[in-house]
């Protein structure tokens, strides 16, 4: 059996030295690093009192507010296993995911619970619910909870190698795969992207649009803030344009984590000049960041973008821009710590320039997918976590995005990346958003097809899309539709679902 350790005991307790610190800040109200701790016990000795033992899972459908991280932490030290899902999903989508966790315990937040409810009745191993912030007929308050529970929590006798807490997938083609993650993995993603890239220090404020429940939000808005002893600003909302630059106006952050949508969506409104003005970088992961959206903010607001692409799977990002070196268009390079590989069919690397699926190896990845040996043993191979994205190298060692694996269009015999063609057509000053499938032509032949979300207000035609993409690419990459639409399909986190479009 290995050394004693315990994430919460490392990430969060760590602070109780300077326990008066801000680690949350919501809505003009202030969680102290003290209070936060305090509060992470009491939901242990709650959860541990309702029955949970460790090991056994806690399913999480919680906004972003203080009592998430409270619930997820206190989990944790009491060697549960905390699961977070998407608060945005479909009540058959929560029976599959209680179902298939297992969870003893669900805490909800009372808003979510209405979508939940029906998915409750006839679940085999579920025995409480408790909801957050509100009150339910028929089910126990989680403040009710904590005012009944010791402040004081022993750690459990967990490990590195313990698996600590679960993160679905996206399941944006299928259903979504639950990731196991060890208790060592989240000081990993600290170390070696939250200091090694970002040098994130305690006085820093950061602010993640990314939601706590996707990987990309827990290590942007807990791990790394925690880790460095800083303080995150919460939003419960779903973040949009105005909500977000209206917050960072007000909280002034340092630290700004997006997405690509949301980025392009704070460009098209000419009022928001003004970010706060304390802004040292901004982080962008979900989604390839097209170039001319990093070059127009750089521009706009003198803060560059550090674009980079994680996943569930490696828990938090893994090639990346870092500052200093800024080259938009590309992912960057492997964060220090990581090891990054393309290459073919037959796990042979491809020569530089050439196209492959990406495959790296580091400390963070998760051991396997729950209750699926399949995708397990497909995904995690030895030392190696299979992305299913394909990337090229160019010639000064910097990884391009070339879509995901079952995107690629393949014309005229050639490879069309669609992140190529979608950066092509945004840089285009009427089109907000698009997406690039394959769609077959009058010789049922793969060629690029385009679906173009406008700019409010803005009119472009769709020979004047094609001609603006053949200044700008090969001939063979065009595109040879071009259809207008109102909004793209997205899974929860931001990401486009193409899937749904080729059926179109």
């Amino acid at each position: 059996m290995g050394a004693p350790y315990n994430a919460t005991v490392d990430l969060l307790e760590r602070n109780l030295s300077h326990r008066d610190r801000p680690a949350l800040r919501q809505d003009g109200r202030i969680t102290t690093y003290g209070a936060l701790c305090e509060r992470a016990n009491r939901a242990g000795n709650a959860l541990r009192a309702l029955g949970v033992q460790m090991e056994q899972r806690v399913l999480l459908c919680m906004l972003d507010t203080p009592d998430l991280p409270a619930v997820f932490w206190g989990a944790m030290k009491a060697g549960l296993v905390p699961v977070p899902v998407n608060t945005l999903l479909t009540t058959a989508d929560y029976d599959y995911l209680v179902r298939d966790s297992r969870a003893r315990v669900l805490v909800v937040s009372s808003a979510l619970l209405p979508k939940l409810e029906p998915a409750l009745r006839g679940q085999p191993f579920l025995q409480s619910v408790v909801v957050s912030g509100g009150s339910a007929p028929g089910h126990v308050t989680l403040d009710e909870l904590l005012a009944q529970a010791r402040s004081d929590l022993d750690p459990a006798p967990t490990t590195r190698d313990d698996v600590a807490f679960w993160l679905y997938s996206s399941g944006s083609t299928g259903q979504p795969k639950g990731a196991m993650h060890l208790h060592g993995d989240l000081a990993e993603t600290a170390r070696l992207y939250g200091e090694g890239i970002l040098r994130m220090r305690a006085d820093d404020v950061v602010f993640s649009a990314a939601k706590l429940f996707f990987a990309y939000g827990l290590g942007n808005a807990m791990t790394f803030p925690f880790a460095a002893g800083a303080s995150s600003v919460l939003l419960a909302d779903r973040p949009t344009p105005q909500s977000v630059v209206r917050l960072l106006r007000e909280e002034k952050p340092t630290f700004f984590f997006g997405v690509p949508t949301l980025f392009a969506g704070i460009l098209a409104d000419s009022t928001a000049t003004d970010l706060g003005g304390r802004l040292r970088w901004c982080v962008s992961a979900g989604e390839p960041l097209p170039r001319d959206i990093g070059v127009r903010w750089r521009e706009r607001y003198g803060v560059d973008i550090l674009d980079g692409i994680g996943s569930t799977e490696l828990l938090h990002i893994f090639l990346s821009l870092r500052p200093g070196d800024v080259r938009y268009g590309t992912t960057g390079k492997p964060v220090p710590g990581y090891e990054a590989q393309i290459v073919d069919e037959q796990d042979r690397p491809v020569p530089s320039g050439e196209i492959g699926e990406l495959r790296i190896s580091g400390p963070s990845s998760a051991v396997a997918y729950w209750n699926n040996r399949e995708k397990s043993l497909h995904a995690f191979r030895g030392r190696w976590t299979y992305t299913g994205d394909k990337y090229r190298q160019d010639a000064d060692g910097y990884y391009v995005y070339c879509g995901r694996s079952d995107d690629m269009i393949k014309a005229g015999g050639q490879w069309v990346s669609p992140a190529e063609v979608e950066s092509a057509l945004v840089a285009h000053p009427s089109v907000l958003e698009a997406a690039v499938v394959a769609h077959k032509d009058e010789n049922q032949l793969d060629k690029p097809k385009a679906f173009v979300v406008l700019k409010p207000g803005a009119q472009a035609s769709s020979e004047e899309l094609q001609r603006f993409v053949k200044e700008r690419l090969a001939p063979f990459k065009y595109t040879r539709w071009v259809e207008f639409v109102e909004g793209l399909p997205k899974t929860a986190t931001g990401k486009i679902q193409r899937f749904k479009l080729r059926v179109t």
